[in-house]
């Protein structure tokens, strides 16, 4: 069986539970708590598995350790295409991919815990909040420009693909942080529609009961 190390506020590991759930995998739950104790995924036994010491960590059925989740993402469409995370044409796939990765390379790591964590010794709240929200912004109004007219996202499409997945997991990311989303009603659109299927909602980190303790 697939083993997922993963923490249930993880905006990285949220993606990867989309994903395993639209292919109707079954995979073991590992929890990762980033926070306590001063952050399990630093602990010598993780790291050991993942070097980088972020999650997820996907330990395939044979074995093998696939950290990163655009590369976990495309492990699992390529190793289980039956149900497709990305459109069947090449265009389509790669504009998926490029909507995908303007969330995954271009918003998120400015915004993720670690990055967080370091502006907070220098700066204020409010200065920190104003930096999570301008790359929040930005990325979004790139998008919401792009998917006007598009067939690449779940607004046109009859399923979901991975720039779905992605844009899921960051406007949980963007609400917990309470930054103004109003001016992206594509993006929302998408968002509504895609939280209404089963598989979006059981990976939702509030679903994960048993790690929500922090």
């Amino acid at each position: 069986m697939l083993k997922l190390y993963t923490y249930w506020r993880s905006t990285a590991a949220y993606r990867v539970r989309i994903a395993l759930n639209l292919k109707g995998l079954s995979y073991e739950s590992v929890p990762i708590h980033l926070v306590k104790d001063g952050g399990e995924q630093h602990q010598p036994e993780y790291k050991a598995l993942n070097p980088q010491g972020l999650v997820p960590a996907l330990v395939t059925e044979g074995g093998e350790v696939i950290n990163q989740s655009m590369a976990i993402m495309e492990y699992l469409e390529s190793s289980y295409p039956d149900i497709a995370i990305l459109p069947a044409d090449h265009i389509g796939q790669a504009k998926a991919r490029a909507m995908a990765q303007m969330i995954v390379s271009d918003i998120h790591p400015l915004n993720n815990l670690r990055v967080l964590q370091m502006l907070k010794k220098s700066w204020n709240q409010t200065q920190v909040d104003l930096w999570y929200a301008h790359w929040i912004h930005e990325g979004f109004s790139a998008l919401e420009t792009m998917l006007e007219g598009s067939t690449y996202s779940f607004m046109n499409e009859m399923y979901p693909c991975i720039s779905d997945i992605c844009l899921v997991a960051q406007i949980y990311n963007a609400n917990r942080f309470k930054v103004p989303l109003g001016e992206f009603p594509r993006l929302l659109a998408i968002n509504e529609r895609c939280l209404q299927l089963p598989a979006f909602k059981t990976a939702r980190p509030e679903a994960q009961l048993g790690e929500i303790d922090g």
